[in-house]
């Protein structure tokens, strides 16, 4: 532990990260637009919202048209739930006594590919703004031991609800991150409050959108089983099976309709478009129920479809200059006012972008490091270890949930995870590490890090145009 830190020193710790706040709003004004915000942005112009994109994010921004149009008041919320939470985090950190380690995690909010993607206004950044403020809100509180309040308890529910409503996914990240940060209890009754949480959020996620949102049905929940029952229509070719025709399959193989990368290839060009069209006009609940007869009889090809797209996510075997992994360095064109930042924030993104290319940059590396610092630091009791353990459980999660819930390889999905990694394994640097765990997971990581090193020298480059 540190020495015990002075009023002055935590006062001047949340200074800097207000500091940040202003300097990063100042440099990413107004934000980065890509092609989803651009959408929502249309939304929340029109009044008219659908359930593809987020709709809460949608009326949110909608909302905020008042203080001002363009992407600038979202950038307001997102960067300042990125910093507010770290502020909270690092300052609550020093308050217990651990001043190096305060300011280490004001420093994980500087790093390049982090602070680039929140500086694009999207749904990955929204959420990982949310989730790092209700972090730090409990954090306040729990780090050094003390009661949460009930009225923190409510702040802390506001934002983890946006986080679940803004990805799919993002329930696999919320529910055990709020089952470890709530009051001590035993493992079985924090699991089961994860697992009630992940069931009554996938069951009324639809509901909220689409009748207390406002939000028109878009046929998004098509995607997930559509892409699985094409990745195992085309392993079982030429048998028939998964709900494609033996001459619809024909089609998939022949135009490489399924990738490991993305979903979206189902419908690009008229020839998927064709051979996927009967089966995308089929209502979600008759495809899911297509899915799971289809996995029970085809196991193999089924788990061969969900490993390629896994690995493609999580950037292992892949090639170099693997498509969507750094920032944007430019908004998306259009014509609603959306606008560009200047030239320093596109040096960021461009900085961000080189470290995106190396291992800081795969998540299969994060996952390796949140495994092994949770390994490590098991026996650790402190209220520290209990925050930073509640993220690594949080990000190792949603990490699994990709293997069967996922149909696409953005970078920017495990946002999120790799944050939460970071801040966890600097928060448990002053605990007692396994030097046996730490040893078995350096050892797994340089294992990790050379297969990505040699797929990357070896594997032919391709780009979102050769996949489509």
């Amino acid at each position: 532990m540190d020495a015990a830190p002075s009023r002055r020193s935590v006062t001047r710790l949340i200074t800097t990260a207000a500091a940040l706040l202003l300097v990063s709003l100042a440099v990413f004004w107004p934000g980065f637009a890509e092609y989803d915000s651009v959408a929502q942005y249309a939304q929340a112009l029109s009044g008219s919202y659908d359930d593809w994109h987020p709709p809460v994010m949608a009326r949110l921004w909608a909302g905020l048209l008042v203080f001002g149009a363009g992407a600038g008041p979202m950038l307001v919320v997102q960067m300042a739930t990125y910093w507010t939470g770290l502020g909270l985090i690092a300052a609550a950190l020093m308050r217990a006594g651990r001043v190096r380690t305060g300011w280490a995690v004001v420093a994980v909010g500087l790093f390049p590919l982090f602070l680039g993607w929140q500086a694009v206004v999207l749904k990955d950044a929204q959420g990982a703004g949310a989730m790092l403020a209700a972090v730090g809100v409990v954090g306040w509180w729990r780090i050094d031991g003390r009661r949460v309040p009930s009225a923190v308890w409510v702040v802390a529910a506001v934002l983890l609800g946006y986080a679940v409503l803004i990805r799919a996914n993002g329930v696999f990240a919320v529910a055990p991150l709020v089952a470890m940060l709530l009051p001590a209890r035993s493992w079985r009754m924090g699991g089961g409050i994860a697992i009630g949480l992940v069931a009554v959020t996938l069951a009324l996620s639809p509901a909220i959108n689409q009748r207390v949102l406002g939000a028109e049905p878009s046929g998004v929940q098509r995607t997930q089983p559509l892409y699985d029952l094409a990745g195992i229509a085309v392993r079982i070719a030429p048998a028939e099976g998964a709900g494609f025709t033996r001459a619809e399959a024909r089609a998939l193989i022949e135009h490489h309709c399924v990738t490991a990368f993305f979903w979206d290839s189902l419908g690009e060009g008229p020839a998927c478009a064709a051979a996927s069209g009967r089966m995308q006009k089929l209502p979600p609940p008759r495809l899911y129920a297509m899915l799971v007869p289809a996995i029970v009889a085809h196991p193999l090809a089924y788990a061969g479809h969900r490993l390629a797209h896994l690995n493609s996510t999580l950037r292992w075997w892949v090639p170099a200059e693997w498509p969507n992994a750094g920032p944007p360095g430019g908004s998306e064109p259009n014509d609603l006012g959306l606008g560009q930042p200047g030239w320093l924030a596109v040096k960021w993104q461009w900085l961000a972008g080189l470290v995106a290319a190396t291992p800081l940059g795969w998540p299969v590396a994060w996952i390796v490091v949140a495994i092994t610092a949770l390994v490590a630091t098991w026996r650790a009791a402190s209220p520290i270890a209990g925050v930073a353990r509640a993220m690594l459980v949080s990000a190792l999660l949603l990490e699994a949930s990709f293997a069967t819930f996922s149909i696409a390889s953005d970078l920017r999905y495990h946002l999120w995870a790799m944050i939460a990694t970071a801040l966890a394994g600097v928060m448990l640097g002053g605990e007692r590490w396994s030097r046996r765990a730490v040893v078995a997971g350096s050892v797994t990581l340089a294992l990790v890090v050379a297969i990505g090193l040699v797929a990357r020298a070896t594997l032919p480059v391709v780009t979102i145009a050769t996949m489509v």
